[in-house]
C-alpha cells in the first residue's frame, strides 16, 4: 500500500513579492481546507479561501493561543510563537481589556488627527531621501530605510511615548523574536525587549506624558489583575505590529504603483483623490509573510466538511484569501478602483485589528507625500527580484532601491 505524501511545509517558495506562492494558490483551488505542516515540524490546517476564513475568524471556538499542553502544535520557534499560554478564560479577559482600554487612542477619528502629525514625520522622511541623493548622485535610494521602515517605527514610538531614537534597537528586537527558526536567540531578544520596555514604563511612572503607553499604565494602576507580565506583553506587541507590517505594505504598495507607468502617473496626478481606494486595493493585494493567522481549536468543530480536533492548529492565509476568484473578480489584477473591497488584511470578527485606522492613515499619508514630491518616481532594479523575508513572520522586504531623477 503507497503511502500519503507529507503534508507540504510552510511557509511556501514563492517567485517574489508581488505575487502569490504557487502552491498556496494550487491548494486553494484544490479545497478550502488541507493539511500542512508547520515551520517547527508539527501538522497544522491551512485554509486558504474567503468563505471559510472569514467563517474561521469570526468563530469563537477559536483561540489565538496555542494550549498549554506537552502535544499542543508548535508553529514556529519564534518568540511570538512559544510564549505561555493562559487558560481561554484568561485570553478572553485579556482581550476584552485591551479593546477597552485601546480603543479610544486607536479609533478613526484620532487617526484623523493624527493625520497632520503622520504628514510631517513622511516629509522628513522624504527630506533624508533627498539628503541620501545629494550625498550619492549616482545611486539608487533605499526607499524602505528612508521611508517604509522609518515612518511607521516613528509614529508608533510617538504614539506609545517610546524614544524615535531608540528605532533601531527595536527594528533589531523585532527582526530577532520573529525569526521563525529563531528559538533560542529569539527568546533572548524577546527577554531584551521585554526588560526594555519595563524601564520605559518605571520611567513613566514617575513621568506620565500625553501618550497611549502612560494611559496603558494608568489603567494598570486601577487594575490589580492587570499584571506585569500582561502589560510588557501587550506593550511589545503594540510596538512590533505597530510598524512590522506597515512598513512592508508601504514597500508592496509603491512596487505596484510602480509596476505600470500608466498607473503611476494616473495616482500621482492625484494622490489626494485616489489613496483611499488605492490603499484598499495594496492592503487586499500585499501579501508579506508565509503563514498567516493562527488559531487554535478550543473543542472539536467542524470547518467546510473537515473534522477540526480540540487543540489542532488553524492557519488562515489571508494572502490566499484575498485572491480568491469566488470572493473578488480578477483577483490577480491590482485594480485600484476595485469596489467593494472587502479583504481580510486585518482580519476578521473579534480580532479585528484594533490597529487598522492608524496602519490606513500611515499608507494613504506616505504614498500622497511620496508621489507629490517625486511623481516621476521608479524603481532601480526588476521588482520581481525582491524577495519576501518568508523566514519571517510578518515577512518583509530588505531593500526597495529607487530613482526619481
Amino acid at each position: 500500500m503507497t503511502a500519503p505524501a507529507p503534508a507540504p511545509r510552510l511557509p511556501f517558495e514563492r517567485p517574489n513579492a508581488l505575487d502569490l506562492a504557487p502552491l498556496l494558490a494550487r491548494l486553494r483551488e484544490q479545497g478550502p481546507i488541507t493539511r500542512v505542516t508547520t515551520p517547527a515540524g508539527d501538522p497544522a490546517w491551512l485554509v486558504t479561501r474567503y468563505e471559510e476564513a472569514r467563517e474561521v475568524l469570526s468563530d469563537t471556538r477559536f483561540s489565538r493561543q496555542r494550549p498549554d499542553t506537552e502535544d499542543g502544535p508548535r508553529i514556529s520557534t519564534s518568540a511570538l510563537h512559544t510564549r505561555p499560554a493562559g487558560t481561554p478564560e484568561e485570553e478572553d479577559r485579556e482581550h476584552a481589556r485591551m479593546r477597552r482600554m485601546l480603543a479610544p487612542a486607536f479609533s478613526a477619528p484620532r487617526m484623523r488627527r493624527l493625520g497632520e502629525r503622520i504628514g510631517e514625520l513622511a516629509e522628513s522622511c522624504l527630506d533624508s531621501m533627498e539628503a541620501e541623493h545629494a550625498r550619492h548622485p549616482d545611486r539608487a535610494v533605499d526607499l524602505h530605510e528612508h521611508l517604509s521602515f522609518r515612518l511607521p517605527v516613528m509614529v508608533i514610538c510617538e504614539l506609545l511615548g517610546v524614544p524615535i531614537a531608540d528605532r533601531d534597537l527595536l527594528r533589531g528586537w523585532s527582526e530577532r523574536i520573529a525569526a521563525l527558526y529563531g528559538g533560542e536567540d529569539a527568546a533572548a531578544a524577546m527577554a531584551e525587549f521585554e526588560a526594555y520596555v519595563a524601564a520605559v514604563a518605571e520611567d513613566k511612572r514617575g513621568r506620565p506624558g500625553q501618550d497611549v503607553f502612560s494611559d496603558i499604565l494608568a489603567v494598570q494602576a486601577q487594575d490589580p489583575s492587570f499584571t506585569e507580565q500582561e502589560m510588557t506583553r501587550l506593550a511589545v506587541g503594540l510596538l512590533f505590529a505597530g510598524h512590522e507590517t506597515t512598513s512592508a505594505r508601504i514597500d508592496l504598495g509603491v512596487l505596484f504603483l510602480l509596476g505600470d507607468t500608466a498607473r503611476r502617473d494616473r495616482f500621482a496626478a492625484d494622490p489626494q483623490g485616489t489613496a483611499r481606494a488605492t490603499v484598499e486595493e495594496i492592503l487586499r493585494m500585499a501579501a508579506p509573510g508565509g503563514l498567516g493567522l493562527t488559531r487554535f481549536a478550543r473543542e472539536d468543530l467542524t470547518v467546510a466538511g473537515t473534522a477540526i480536533a480540540r487543540g489542532e492548529a488553524v492557519l488562515v492565509a489571508i494572502n490566499a484569501a484575498n485572491r480568491d476568484a469566488r470572493a473578488f473578480e480578477e483577483p490577480d489584477a491590482f485594480d485600484p478602483s476595485r469596489s467593494p473591497n472587502a479583504h481580510l488584511a486585518f482580519g476578521h470578527g473579534g480580532h479585528y485589528c484594533i490597529g487598522n485606522s492608524l496602519a490606513r492613515t500611515e499608507l494613504q499619508t506616505a504614498l500622497t507625500a511620496l508621489f507629490r514630491r517625486f511623481p516621476g518616481l521608479r524603481t532601480a532594479v526588476d521588482p520581481h527580484s525582491l524577495r519576501d523575508h518568508s523566514e519571517r513572520l510578518a515577512g518583509g522586504l530588505g531593500e526597495v532601491p529607487v530613482r526619481w531623477w
